[in-house]
């Protein structure tokens, strides 16, 4: 069965779905080697009561998804991800939060093949060079609420009906994304 609609977007049986969903498309439509983009969620229905404006421009009718994505800046160069997320802090009008990464993924079967003792630098360089590694591009969001949903685009499979969707798909970075939250 294909996760497409008759007009063409991904259907999705819950608004995080679909908002993750739309966000992996839009990064798709940027083509690959990109950096890593953040995202603020809000509450469609509220932004267009609160800035029916900005909702006009933005598109954003009554049949829009429950979640908007709001491309934030670009992520500072030279600063760890892990490091710049500890950063962030939300204001109560952003309901959740995204970000779409890609990363080099090696199958479980190679982790007994990992050398022992490697740095960062040299388990990433190991991995680049491991001959059954994958490019991915994840997009992991949160909700405050703690609601959590993913999708998993593999580089050799990149299409809208290849792409892996689940709450549980990248639990690291979701743990950090809800972190944003945090008071």
């Amino acid at each position: 069965m294909s996760n497409l609609s008759p007009s063409g977007p991904a259907m999705a049986a819950s608004p995080l779905t679909r908002a993750v969903l739309e966000i992996d498309e839009y990064a798709s439509g940027l083509g690959w080697d990109q950096p890593a983009r953040l995202f603020a969620l809000v509450d469609t229905a509220k932004l267009r009561a609160q800035e029916p404006k900005l909702a006009s421009q933005l598109g954003l009718g009554d049949d829009a998804t429950a979640y908007t994505p709001i491309e934030q800046d670009k992520l500072p160069r030279g600063k760890a991800l892990d490091e710049f997320l500890g950063t962030i802090a939300w204001p109560d009008a952003v309901a959740g939060c995204a970000l779409t990464v890609e990363r080099l993924m090696l199958p479980p079967s190679a982790e007994a093949q990992v050398p022992q003792g490697l740095n960062e630098k040299q388990l990433a360089k190991w991995v680049a060079g491991h001959p059954d590694r994958q490019e991915v591009r994840m997009t992991v969001a949160v909700l405050r609420d703690g609601k959590r949903e993913a999708a998993i685009r593999l580089r050799e499979k990149d299409s809208p009906t290849e792409v892996l969707t689940g709450p549980d798909l990248v639990p690291g970075l979701a743990e950090a994304l809800a972190a944003t939250f945090e008071s």
